[in-house]
């Protein structure tokens, strides 16, 4: 399965966890900050993390106990919404996005400046 597949927003609250920390984290943890920050069950996070693994967002290191870690990256992530969301609303034109964008005032003049020296300078093209 891809692990870009659509994530939920409450699986999305699992790997912004899992994103921020520098290690893997036990069920127990992610249960404890998960039922602190959100007041979620067990039961609830239990279906949550099976849910990532299963989409191959999360990957297990067995233990005893077993540790949770993205297998996906933060910009992975992004990249794939960045792009369902590109496609969804602006028929896969990026350009009509940022158009958009500024039809609608959306970006200030300094915004405008910064993107004109960004792509003046090479647009992030590696």
């Amino acid at each position: 399965m891809d692990p870009t597949e659509k994530i939920s927003n409450a699986e999305l609250e699992v790997m912004k966890l899992l994103w921020q920390g520098d290690k893997p984290l036990s069920f127990g943890e992610i249960r404890l900050a998960l039922g602190k920050a959100r007041g979620w069950e067990k039961s609830t996070i239990n279906t949550l993390v099976r849910r990532l693994v299963d989409k191959g967002a999360v990957s297990v290191q067995q233990g005893p106990p077993a540790r949770y870690a993205p297998a996906l990256t933060y910009a992975q992530y992004a990249q794939a919404e960045e792009r369902r969301f590109i496609d969804k609303l602006y028929g896969g034109s990026a350009k009509a996005l940022v158009a958009g964008l500024c039809q609608r005032g959306q970006l200030s003049e300094a915004d405008i400046d910064e993107l004109k020296a960004f792509f003046q300078m090479g647009g992030g093209k590696t």
